[in-house]
């Protein structure tokens, strides 16, 4: 008789959870056009375990369920599931091992973060909407391989103490953070969004970067007050 993986009644309520959010959260990377086949994937922390759940590898995204989620350890381990996990598995399980704050983790190839990923360019800070949601640049990071934890120790290097949620990894591209896996797919699609944006406004000359004192000022306006509190 095979032994349950998850034997804790309150822990595989949890995973179950997980497994559903990862799931609406893989199929909003496709919604928000930042994917492309089967490229790209989300992640998340399981709450009281030290377990993740992530997107299976090389399955299209009109198929995936919840029940095909892979949980796993934060060594990357697969715990329970029946198809084998994202490639970028290494990766998450190092940004999780290593940021005990961040709650979810996101990979994607959108097309204009991307191109700024490209050419190995921070994306500059130009617009209320990224002092607001990034704090400042979108900084870039350096070219790592996929299947080790080249690319998590990246990530951690430059996301540690910087208050972007997004870095642009040179000649691959984004990875996003956040307190849960829904801020980073929020984080994903900003990303996007102002990378589109400022690759427009870019064409026309050099574009003046908004004042230090106002990105902080538009910054903890947007962490402290905007929303529903």
């Amino acid at each position: 008789m095979t032994a349950d993986p998850l034997p804790d009644p309150a822990i595989r309520a949890a995973v179950t959870r997980t497994r559903d959010e990862v799931c609406e959260l893989n199929a909003a990377l496709l919604q928000n056009n930042l994917v492309a086949w089967t490229s790209g994937n989300v992640s998340a922390r399981v709450p009281g375990a030290d377990l993740m759940v992530i997107k299976p590898s090389g399955i299209a995204y009109s198929e995936l369920t919840p029940a095909a989620m892979v949980v796993c350890d934060l060594a990357g381990t697969v715990v329970d599931g029946g198809l084998s996990p994202s490639s970028d598995t290494a990766t998450h399980a190092y940004v999780y091992r290593q940021m005990p704050e961040v709650g979810g983790v996101v990979h994607t190839h959108s097309t204009y973060a991307t191109a700024w990923a490209a050419r190995g360019e921070a994306i500059p800070c130009v617009l209320t909407a990224m002092a607001d949601e990034f704090g400042g640049e979108i900084p870039v990071g350096p070219f790592a391989l996929i299947g080790g934890d080249e690319i998590g120790r990246a990530i951690v290097s430059v996301l540690t103490g910087h208050r972007s949620p997004a870095v642009l990894l040179r000649s691959h591209g984004v990875f996003t953070i956040g307190r849960t896996a829904r801020d980073a797919v929020k984080a994903a699609v900003m990303c996007e969004d102002v990378a589109k944006t400022v690759h427009h406004a870019s064409v026309r000359g050099d574009l003046p970067a908004l004042p230090q004192e106002q990105v902080d000022a538009l910054h903890r306006r947007y962490q402290e007050q905007y929303g529903q509190r």
